[in-house]
């Protein structure tokens, strides 16, 4: 099976034609990943590459075909001039004359005490919202102070999830976050009218990033949860580019379609080197009033992405209908504290405090 360094050989004829390097040594195409046949990367275009995207296109693919790889994924990202020259001058080792933006956000720095996890999946619809903020809820309950950003910026939730109905405030020059259940929310939800959808591309996407790390105002955090969306975009990406210490928890559902794509966003994480906590696999099974288990959707797919991944299975979550009465002020996706649902996030949080999970 071939390498990052075999993919990365084929393609260094591409250049940049100010520097005259390969565009993989001055990290405008990164994030490369690669799968029995399959590769996926990313290609970081700044004004003077935006005509050439097609030309890029038809380059790359031809160059790893030729080397055996039979499925080609490339994303591409515009970033402005500015953007362009601090990541080539910090692969370079030179100066940088203007950090990126989280570069000088205290929250991420290594020093700042604060854990981040992202809980991604490959596909929509598996429930890594729900697993979101119950996980937060739980490390609340294990007395941590905890944040969520809702960085899924075409599918935001947490807000509706948690039973927000307020808006951020104004806090001097900065933003205060919303508080529900113990827990610091920031989501793009707040900031867009009704149910519209978003229509950024990925320099506001990153820009959003920026502002929920710089501008909000979080106060001391233990844990902050970022709910990405699902796939391997732009939001992602710039996570794993800015984030260095960010770990992630991919969820998944026993079917095998779920796995497959979720294997994909797992491969990132690990050619990034992005550690993988593990894997939660939900809706594993529903239990009848007999006490019956029924696998309405096959099973052990979590585990098996776990097996590929070299990582653990955290958790098999089963399926619930929503269980907060109508009317009782309760969090509608947060599972109530007598059941099995609430008891496996509250081993997984305890997990995570003591550092079994690592």
């Amino acid at each position: 099976m071939l390498t990052k360094d075999d993919l990365v050989a084929a393609i260094a004829h591409i250049q940049d034609d100010e520097h005259q390097l390969p565009l993989t040594e001055i990290g405008l195409i990164r994030d490369i990943t690669t799968n029995k046949d399959h590769a996926a990367l990313s290609v970081l275009l700044a004004p003077n590459l935006a005509s050439r995207e097609q030309e890029l296109q038809e380059q790359i693919t031809s160059a790893l075909q030729k080397s055996g790889i039979t499925d080609v994924h490339i994303r591409f990202k515009h970033i402005s001039n500015e953007e362009k020259n601090d990541i080539i001058a910090i692969k370079l080792n030179k100066t940088v004359r203007r950090a990126p933006t989280l570069m000088n956000s205290p929250l991420v720095a290594g020093d700042s005490g604060v854990t981040f996890i992202a809980i991604a999946s490959g596909k929509g619809g598996v429930g890594k919202s729900t697993v979101t903020v119950n996980l937060a809820a739980a490390l609340v309950k294990q007395g941590k102070r905890v944040g969520i950003i809702d960085a899924d910026i075409y599918g935001y939730s947490i807000p509706e999830m948690l039973g927000i109905k307020e808006l951020p405030q104004k806090q001097g020059n900065r933003i205060a976050p919303v508080e529900s259940q113990g827990i610091k929310v920031i989501s793009t939800g707040f900031f867009v009218q009704g149910n519209k959808p978003v229509v950024w591309r990925g320099p506001m996407l990153g820009k959003m990033l920026g502002t929920f790390l710089n501008e909000v105002e979080w106060g001391p955090l233990d844990y902050m949860i970022l709910d990405l969306p699902p796939g391997t975009g732009d939001v992602a990406l710039d996570v794993h580019n800015r984030i260095p210490q960010c770990a992630e928890i991919l969820v998944t559902t026993p079917h095998p379609t779920a796995n497959h794509v979720a294997a994909r966003a797992g491969e990132m994480a690990i050619q990034t080197n992005h550690p993988i906590l593990g894997v939660i696999e939900n809706m594993s099974y529903f239990t009848d009033p007999t006490g019956e288990k029924h696998y309405l959707f096959g099973r052990g797919g979590g585990q098996k992405l776990a097996d590929e991944l070299n990582t653990k299975l955290l958790a098999e979550v089963p399926i619930q209908s929503s269980d907060a009465p109508e009317g009782s002020g309760s969090s509608p996706t947060l599972f109530r504290e007598s059941s099995e649902q609430w008891h496996i996030f509250m081993e997984l949080a305890a997990s995570i405090v003591s550092k079994k999970v690592d």
